[in-house]
């Protein structure tokens, strides 16, 4: 079958990468990777594609946890209680709060528990203290559409609610991480921090796993990658959305690989879409090292 424009492989001229010529046709993918120095776009398949994104959302969160401290709405060391503020799910899943002891933390703690883990009873924390409402509106006046923090991370979802926690097409979750790159998402000192955070993140088992990073300690400038990305995971959806940078070179890739599928149809095609991924990041890799 013919492919459309935006399922074609795309090819830069000087890129020696053998970028995938097709993904596993049973899985809804929305893929952008971009240059991130030129914004030249390296490869793509159906960026336009809305898919349930799980804890990606997470990044509009962070956005607006910035935003609120350079207004002075918020403090990044101002100290949260949780037991005074109690969001209504604990979510005793990804993250490692809910297995602690220690009561209070800063938002700039908090920032690294989600970086890292994925943390979602940090995450529903800081919901509660900027509010739900006020992620999706910054989110919206800085031209993301169609991408978004859409509730609360919840252990069982709502009658009435969305069917994930959030959503997003490659496109816009690409442009995130180009201006992260550029310092201009949000300002120059509120990118850093974001990017700090992400520079946490232990999982590497997606697309990031092919620049084979210590998955624990990938921040320092000793490594000749530098991996800023954030990952999220449901039993039907894996994404991985980031910077991928080579010092050596200098090149640097914004990515935003996005997968779904129909698990009452194809039934457990994780691993399939691992490798899928995954023979994205080698290309990404090939591309960044030459």
């Amino acid at each position: 079958m013919e492919m459309n424009e935006s399922e074609r492989t795309l090819r830069t001229p000087d890129a020696n990468a053998a970028w995938p010529a097709g993904l596993d046709p049973r899985v809804d993918w929305s893929v952008m990777v971009r240059d991130a120095a030129s914004g030249e776009l390296l490869y793509e398949r159906t960026p336009d594609r809305v898919l349930k994104t799980a804890s990606i959302g997470k990044l509009f969160l962070l956005m607006e946890v910035m935003r609120a401290i350079e207004a002075g709405e918020l403090g990044l060391h101002e100290v949260i209680d949780r037991d005074r503020m109690s969001p209504d799910d604990f979510c005793e899943d990804s993250g490692i709060l809910y297995l602690l002891d220690q009561k209070t933390l800063t938002v700039h703690d908090l920032g690294f528990l989600i970086g890292a883990f994925s943390d979602n009873y940090a995450t529903n924390l800081l919901v509660e203290r900027v509010g739900l409402e006020h992620v999706q509106a910054f989110a919206k006046s800085q031209g993301f559409e169609h991408s978004a923090l859409l509730d609360y991370v919840r252990m069982e979802l709502r009658p009435n609610g969305p069917d994930d926690m959030s959503c997003g097409c490659a496109r816009e979750l690409c442009d995130y991480m180009m201006r992260l790159n550029a310092g201009t998402l949000v300002s120059p000192a509120a990118s850093a921090q974001i990017e700090r955070w992400l520079g946490a993140d232990t999982d590497t088992s997606m697309a990031s796993g092919a620049f084979n990073v210590d998955p624990l300690a990938h921040w320092e400038a000793g490594d000749p990658f530098q991996i800023r990305h954030k990952t999220g995971t449901e039993s039907d959806v894996r994404c991985d959305v980031g910077i991928a940078r080579h010092a050596p070179s200098g090149r640097t890739v914004a990515y935003a690989i996005l997968a779904n599928w129909d698990k009452a149809r194809y039934g457990r095609l994780r691993d399939d879409v691992l490798t899928d991924m995954r023979r994205i990041g080698e290309s990404m890799r090939q591309y960044i090292e030459r």
